[in-house]
């Protein structure tokens, strides 16, 4: 399947479960995705969060039901996942500017349309990429465990980075590593073909060099051989992280003999991030599609 194929699957699911609790595990599996992966990519092509379009949709489609029908404001809550007429009337009056019993009394409500993916007239962008088939290696790993139905953002993973740098977990990472994969590269990676239904293990790390380890708050992870596709970001972050993962999503994969299977290594040469020519790379593993 291909990747715009599964983002419309993903979205006809959230579409046919508006009234329903919508866990985000099973709308990243339309997309043949991971949880966080599908959330991230959501979030880069359509400039809101995943959760951010399903409390709109919910709200909008709720705004037009008080508007032309005679339903209960309470019913209408229950229906959209809210458990007390309160927190839906806060929402609600938060994105439609006015309360539903104004809405009832014939005050306007905004409409939010539901996403439709398609192909358009794009592309005239310029962006080297280079291809890796790398075999079977092991990566040295600080691991912290998110759950997976909750709203990801890049604060979570911000967060983390910030908390790894300052606790000199990265330093100490770092005496383990080698060069032979990613450089002196540190990566951050998502592990989403491990752990329970309920979490998901996000990585930082580095290939690991072999000698014997003595921090355990450190694991080894064997990544599979995989064939990557490898692109340059330059600029200063997050704001060029998020362009080069733009294009790669909607100008690079739809066009490609490519799809990708969900594994990826973010590898970051420094700290540096604010710097205008900060330069990093964005490791996509791939397979030939179908």
């Amino acid at each position: 399947m291909d990747w715009i194929t599964g983002i419309q699957k993903a979205i006809d699911y959230v579409e046919d479960h508006l009234t329903d609790e919508i866990v985000y595990e099973e709308i990243a599996k339309r997309a043949y995705s991971s949880s966080f992966h599908f959330q991230r990519i959501f979030h880069v092509i359509c400039g809101f969060t995943l959760g951010d379009y399903i409390r709109i949709r919910r709200l909008s489609l709720a705004g037009r039901e008080l508007a032309e029908s005679n339903a209960k404001v309470i019913d209408i809550a229950l229906k959209y996942g809210y458990d007390t007429p309160e927190s839906f009337s806060r929402a609600f009056t938060r994105f439609h500017g006015s309360s539903p019993i104004q809405v009832k009394n014939g005050a306007a409500v905004k409409s939010f349309s539901r996403l439709s993916v398609k192909l358009a007239l794009s592309g005239g962008t310029i962006m080297d990429y280079r291809m890796e088939t790398k075999e079977a290696f092991d990566l040295i790993v600080k691991k912290k465990r998110f759950p997976k139905n909750t709203e990801l953002t890049t604060v979570e993973i911000t967060g983390f980075w910030a908390e790894c740098s300052k606790d000199g977990t990265i330093d100490k990472i770092i005496r383990y590593a080698d060069d032979k994969i990613f450089g002196k590269n540190i990566v951050g990676v998502s592990f989403e073909y491990e752990g329970d239904d309920s979490e998901f293990p996000y990585g930082i790390g580095a290939s690991y060099g072999g000698n014997k380890i003595t921090d355990h708050d450190l694991s080894v992870v064997s990544i599979p051989a995989h064939t990557y596709v490898v692109f340059q970001c330059v600029g200063k972050m997050p704001e060029a992280f998020q362009k080069t993962c733009q294009y790669i999503c909607t100008e690079f994969f739809p066009t490609s003999e490519y799809q990708p299977i969900g594994l990826e290594f973010e590898a970051y040469p420094s700290p540096d991030v604010q710097n205008p020519d900060y330069t990093c790379e964005i490791w996509v593993a791939v397979e030939k599609k179908k």
